[in-house]
């Protein structure tokens, strides 16, 4: 079976998408990448991505607008998760949340 692409995106690539990207990389039958909107973000968001991506979850809806405007085909693949930018890099109340908002789609 081939390996779900999840893209998780928010807007530095510092805390959020990389800490779900850690959470699910060893999730069988997913192949999670992270990348943030932001210019100055650790991986940024290119079209490229975007076209690899099966799924994305972004954290605010601005992050979609981005996604979105990258490629307008992904939009049916975004998915907003709804994450506010208060929390830092693997904090256990993000992984919770991450895990509360991610589960229903990615433990199938």
């Amino acid at each position: 079976m081939k390996a779900k692409k999840v893209l998780f995106v928010c807007t530095g690539n510092f805390d959020r998408s990389p800490t779900a990207e850690a959470m699910y990389k060893d999730a069988e039958g997913l192949e999670v990448k992270s990348a943030g909107t932001w210019m100055h973000a650790q991986n940024p968001l290119t079209k490229e991505l975007v076209e690899w991506a099966d799924a994305i979850y972004v954290m605010e809806e601005h992050h979609k607008t981005a996604v979105t405007r990258l490629d307008p085909k992904a939009t049916d693949k975004t998915v907003v998760l709804g994450v506010p930018d208060i929390y830092r890099r693997d904090q256990p109340e993000l992984k919770a949340l991450l895990r509360q908002k991610l589960d229903p789609y990615l433990k199938q």
